[in-house]
Order: C-alpha cells, then structure tokens, then sequence
C-alpha cells in the first residue's frame, strides 16, 4: 500500500522545481540581460569589398544571432573618418585597410584588428595613351585615391620604391577623392589623369574605351595580400565580450553566406549598388574576389611603412596589433 504523500513534501518539491526553473530561466536569459538596450556601431566605407557587411546588414544577421543588440550602420569616405569617429567614442567597429589601421595603431589608437574581410582585384587606371607605367606620369597629372595613407597610397609609394627607389616620388600629384568621385571624374576626363580604384569602380572605369590599367595592386606588393579588415576599440571589445562574439560570428556567417548562396548575394547587392544583379554576380565571383576572414600581408604592409617613415615602430608581438582567435599569414 503506498503511502499518501504530505502536503509538506508536495510543497519542498514544488520549492525545488521552482528554484531550477528560476536558475535555468536566469542562464537562457544571462546574455539577453547583459546586452538588452545596447547599441552598437560599425562603419564601412565605399565598393564590393564589403559586401559581407552590406549582406549581414540587410539579411539583419546580427539582430538574429543577439535579438535584443541594436545596430547602427554607418557608410564613411575614408579611414581618417573613422578614426575620428572612434576617438569620439561614436564608433565600436570600423572596416579598412591594414596600413590605415597601422598608422592609427602607431599614433596610439587603441584598437586591434578583429577579422579579415576580403581580398580585391585593386589597381591603377588611367585614360592617358601614353601612360603606360608609373614611369611616364609627369607634374602635370593628378592621381586620385581615397587619401594620403590609404592602401592605394601605401600600394602606389611600394611600387615607386621599387621603380624610382624613392617611395614618395609621386605624391606631389596625389588628390584626395572618394572612390565614387573618383570614378566620375576620370570618366568626365577632367581634373585628374588616374584613379587608384576598387570594385565595382575599378571595372567600370576598364570597361569604358580608351581606359586601362598600369599598376595592380599584387604587383605593387608582389602578393596577394588582404584588402579589407575589421577593427574595434579595445574598450568595446573588452567591455562587451558577448556582443564581441556575436559580431565575429555575425560577420563569418555573412561571409559563409555569400560563398554558399552567390545569386542571392548578388540580387541583395544589386540593389545597394543600383546595378543589374548578372554584373554584381560577375564582380563577386571575379577572379582575386575573395570574402574570408584571414588576413594576410601585415609583416609586408608593417616593414615598408616602417622602412619609410609613414609609422614609427613595428609591433613588437603580433598580439599587439590583432584580437585572439584571429587567423592570419606570416
């Protein structure tokens, strides 16, 4: 015969599946509750190489990954504005070229690279017949890229070095110029003679007649080597260490996205760069397009720099320059 269970044993096992309902409640909802009503911002700046960004923004990624995160998108001209924007404390995340981030690393910004982004198919263009290397630009040409020490700049004065032994043989006829104008003034043929471009702007100019390339980025290296990388501010990484890996997953899963789902992509980003989604498939699946999350050509990028004076001191550990967990190419 069983025996009637008490009304005060009912009540400590009612007691005790409260208690574990309340603790596993608390565990579900430890992340929610630590980043409810945050905000985040992150920049990019301007053409295909941050495609996966553009994906993760409108496929609205991250808001899945961290449901109660809000995210604010910012689209900036160059690196020098996202600096200032991260000094101001109005930035956690950034999207750039290594020796930018070098330079702002070596003026004391406290930031770190995250993740690579892309690697790009970047070079010189010019409509100029008897131009045909860098060797023939004379004073009376002007060279537009995004400014004084972007990967452009950085890129053309690796190449001068190699041909002129003087880095800075050119820079007398840089003009600063986002890539959109860019593009637009050296098609008008007015103002400057060349443009140190990206994508899609680098294919639209060569598609144009009479308009054609003299210096590649991977012949001004002499590698490959990666294009676009994320950045954070040591303060948001180390303050917010669950949205931290909710945005480098967020941003894997934006670039696993494009690599698995490529028609998709390019109809989403057709829209973004008012092109017919068949051109936006072509140019993301170009040869020397490539969205992954290594990063290559720091060692390079750093001695050059270094060597001629755009910063002062190479890092002195690797850590020092990139967060963990991020895989890169000596």
């Amino acid at each position: 015969m069983r025996k009637k269970t008490s009304i005060k044993n009912i009540g400590i096992i009612l007691t005790i599946l409260f208690i574990g309902l309340f603790i596993i409640s608390s565990c579900n909802n430890k992340d929610t509750n630590e980043t409810k009503g945050y905000k985040i911002s992150i920049a990019e700046q301007y053409g295909l190489a941050y495609a996966p960004l553009q994906i993760m923004k409108e496929n609205k990624i991250m808001e899945k990954n961290l449901p109660d995160v809000e995210v604010n998108w910012e689209q900036l001209g160059n690196t020098a504005a996202i600096r200032e924007a991260m000094l101001a404390d109005k930035l956690d995340v950034g999207f750039m070229a290594i020796p930018p981030f070098l330079i702002g690393w070596d003026k004391g910004m406290e930031w770190k690279m995250a993740s690579g982004l892309s690697q790009s198919p970047i070079g010189l263009v010019t409509y100029k017949e008897d131009i045909k290397t860098i060797k023939d630009f004379t004073k009376n040409d002007r060279i537009a890229l995004p400014q004084p020490g972007s990967v452009q700049h950085i890129l053309l004065s690796m190449a001068c070095e190699r041909e002129f032994s003087d880095a800075k043989t050119l820079d007398d006829l840089l003009v600063t110029m986002k890539h959109p104008d860019g593009m637009n003034a050296l098609l008008g043929r007015k103002d400057i003679t060349a443009h140190f471009t990206s994508p899609p702007y680098i294919f639209k100019e060569l598609e144009q007649d009479g308009m054609h390339e003299i210096l590649s980025g991977s012949e001004a290296m002499g590698r490959d080597f990666t294009f676009i990388v994320g950045v954070t501010t040591n303060k948001f990484h180390d303050d917010n260490p669950v949205v931290y890996d909710a945005f480098i997953k967020s941003l894997h899963d934006a670039i696993e996205f494009i690599h698995n789902n490529p028609e998709e992509s390019a109809e989403i980003l057709a829209d973004q760069y008012k092109l017919p989604k068949e051109e936006v498939l072509e140019y993301i699946t170009w040869e020397g397009m490539e969205y992954n999350s290594n990063i290559e050509g720091i060692y390079e990028f750093t001695d050059f720099m270094v060597r001629n004076g755009y910063i002062s001191k190479k890092f002195d550990d690797i850590d020092d320059i990139i967060w963990e967990d991020v895989e890169y190419e000596k």
